[in-house]
């Protein structure tokens, strides 16, 4: 990486964004600590599918690693380690799997020797983790996979291990008083796995060796007594004193958690330091909520998928709204897409008139790691004429709308007609919005839309607008279609404003009824893109075409016909 400009470091010094306030609190860290490089973690349970809140923890520390970078001037080596607690056993059977007898066979046994219910590779946990893998390389994350059955086995822990064992009155010292009296009674930070049916065994233990490395346990069912090393991967560890040894064993300077887990950090840090360890900073973010506020969850799949949100918009859209109020609890779901895409596009479209302080209060700065990609945008017109569009998820989705196709070539002869020359070769993001638009749309927006007719009122300033417009050049920009769709409104008493800004009797403003109708009436919504845009992208015979069907009541019948074809 390059050295970083001196302005950019010094603006970096004081910026309020809270990936900056996390990186100052390592560079204190690593000021007082003398360590010669910084490791950043990430964990993830693979008892379901990877889900959203996972990525979230992966794009926020990417954020405050890439703020802990520009702090240093990159003098400091980083890592990042994706941790797949792999090896706990499978304690129940997800909702959103197939074949779930086959997990049900398995219950008990770490997740890399359960089955693949999806067939694809050699146990539960290597598929899960290859799915987050396939999407954080997807996005273009710097970072180190592990999984805790490799590293067990392969004796990564070893030291760390043993050390707990001879800790092992200190360990429980701290466990205990955190656990109700009758799993008080059984508990031990030791999980033996069963050398014959590879159940992870939650047992007492009989007897702790440290000289010999090794847990002695009865298994309760056939009353067999068993001498377990606790090294290479022939016991695991309960998940708080496992994330405790990690951090010791692997040295991670930083890690964040959510909300929920508070309490886990704090009892995770006590035994951290009973193995001479010096806990990671971090935060505790809050938790993303389904529809109905509730929780997701990877074994319930209720909310969003990783799969779901790139079905509909782009991995930086989702990247913007992990980085948004992290520290806020807020609602996952479809409906959050829309808005994502359309602020994303808005922070980049502002980028580059930045001063470095904006510029890191910015999130594209972040998502883009310092290096947010010029936007697209579609021009038309020539010279000093020359009028720059950046087309926004919500025009594309009334474009679909109005064009009634699912084609991109369709939707892609309107944008061309108004800026000849472009394409989804030059525009290959903007070719990926049109995509995620038509799929929007299809299976959210559509369905949910509520034409009605125009009033008296409406109908007479719709047939003022559209012979407004058709007085209009051939190719108008859209501050004309605009300027000119509030000059009709603006002679009729309803739509006038008298209060808006610069407003005089002779020149009312207008109010937001006056879009609210074009919305209803012609859109079938409350709300939807700039009309000026709009019209000027899909031309004005199309846009006054479109006005006629709604006068005639067209657009209200179609779409009722849609709903009735749609119920079957």
């Amino acid at each position: 990486m390059p050295a970083f400009d001196a302005a950019l470091v010094d603006a970096a010094q004081r910026s309020a964004a809270w990936p900056f306030e996390e990186a100052r609190k390592l560079v204190a860290r690593i000021e007082k600590s003398g360590k010669k490089s910084v490791i950043f973690e990430t964990g993830y349970g693979p008892s379901g599918l990877p889900h959203i809140g996972t990525f979230g923890e992966v794009a926020r520390t990417s954020m405050v690693r890439h703020a802990f970078q520009v702090l240093t001037g990159n003098t400091i080596p980083t890592r990042l380690i994706a941790f797949s607690d792999d090896m706990d056993g499978l304690r129940k059977v997800p909702d959103n799997v197939p074949n779930k007898e086959l997990l049900a066979n398995n219950l008990g046994k770490p997740l890399t020797e359960v089955p693949d219910p999806f067939g694809t590779h050699d146990s539960f946990g290597r598929h899960n983790n290859a799915r987050l893998c396939a999407f954080l390389d997807s996005f273009g994350f710097d970072y180190e996979f592990k999984s805790s059955t490799d590293a067990y086995r392969a004796g990564e822990f070893d030291a760390t291990l043993l050390k707990m064992l001879a800790r092992y009155d200190a360990v429980m010292k701290i466990m205990l008083p955190t656990l109700r009296e009758e799993r008080a009674a059984t508990y031990s930070p030791f999980l033996p796995i069963h050398p014959k049916t590879r159940i992870v065994m939650q047992v007492p233990i009989d007897e702790v060796d440290v000289e010999a490395g090794t847990i002695a346990w009865t298994d309760p069912q056939t009353k067999e007594h068993f001498v377990s090393p606790v090294t290479g991967g022939h016991v695991k560890l309960q998940w708080k004193p496992d994330w405790a040894m990690r951090w010791v064993a692997l040295g991670v300077d930083y890690e964040m958690a959510g909300k929920d887990l508070i309490d886990s950090v704090k009892v995770s840090s006590q035994i951290a330091r009973a193995l001479d360890g010096t806990p990671p900073e971090g935060f505790n973010y809050e938790l993303f909520l389904d529809e109905q506020g509730q929780k997701i969850s990877k074994s319930k799949g209720n909310g969003l998928t990783i799969e779901d949100w790139l079905t509909y918009g782009p991995p930086e859209s989702l990247a913007l709204y992990m980085f948004q109020r992290p520290r806020e609890a807020k609602k996952l779901h479809f409906d959050v897409i829309p808005r994502a895409v359309d602020e994303y596009l808005q922070f980049l479209g502002g980028y580059e008139r930045q001063d470095w302080k904006n510029r890191l209060g910015n999130p594209a700065w972040h998502i883009h790691a310092g290096e947010p990609p010029a936007p697209e945008v579609i021009a038309s017109g020539e010279g000093d004429n020359t009028v720059r569009t950046q087309v926004t998820f919500g025009l594309l989705m009334n474009l679909v709308a109005v064009a009634n196709s699912e084609d991109k070539a369709v939707l892609w002869g309107f944008l061309q007609r108004y800026a000849p020359g472009m394409s989804a070769e030059t525009h290959p993001r903007l070719d990926a919005l049109v995509g995620y638009a038509i799929a929007y749309f299809r299976d959210f927006v559509k369905p949910a839309k509520s034409y009605r007719p125009a009033d008296e009122v409406e109908r007479d300033a719709f047939t003022k607008l559209d012979a407004a417009l058709a007085a209009l050049p051939a190719d108008p920009t859209p501050e004309m279609v605009q300027d000119t769709a509030l000059d009709v409104a603006r002679a009729i008493p309803r739509y006038q404003n008298l209060t808006a800004k610069n407003a005089t009797p002779e020149r009312p403003g207008v109010s937001g009824d006056w879009w609210k109708a074009i919305y209803q009436v012609m859109f079938g919504e409350d709300q939807g893109p700039r009309f000026g845009s709009f019209a000027a992208i899909y031309g004005l015979p199309n846009t006054r075409a479109l006005i006629a069907k709604a006068l005639a009541g067209d657009l209200v019948k179609e779409h009722a016909a849609f709903l009735a074809a749609r119920k079957g």
